[in-house]
């Protein structure tokens, strides 16, 4: 009855309370209790996501061997708004590494097609009009 729940960079407290908020619409003084047994499931961890100017943004079991085009084009391809000169792909360790898909898609070029590793997230950006 209260739907999803964004849950991320939130105390218990707060999820606590949006939950409360959500069910007291149907449930007259909700008794609820958040508690946080895992900052994050192996599942969770195991997957390589794509997100931002694709067709759809895409979260994939990680496979051996992974590269950046695997996920981008398992994803559907880019929208026509991508900007495909500016995307990013994110390790887990806070590293941000430059992907020139228009290279990549457009003229073969492989210089950025990086192998991904679990919880790697490649952003595309949407191009200024």
């Amino acid at each position: 009855m209260a739907g999803d729940v964004a849950v991320g960079n939130k105390t218990p407290d707060e999820v606590k309370a949006t939950i409360t908020e959500r069910l007291a619409k149907y449930i007259r003084d909700p008794y609820v209790t958040v508690i946080v047994t895992d900052m994050g499931s192996d599942q969770y961890r195991s997957r390589v996501r794509v997100t931002g100017a694709v067709n759809p943004p895409l979260s994939a079991p990680y496979r051996q061997g992974m590269t950046v085009l695997d996920v981008v084009l398992e994803a559907g391809g880019l929208t026509e708004f991508a900007n495909p000169s500016k995307a990013a792909l994110f390790r887990t360790n806070g590293e941000r590494i430059d992907v020139d898909l228009k290279g990549i898609l457009n003229q073969g070029d492989m210089r950025t097609n990086f192998n991904l590793a679990p919880g790697d997230v490649i952003t595309v950006p949407e191009r200024a009009f």
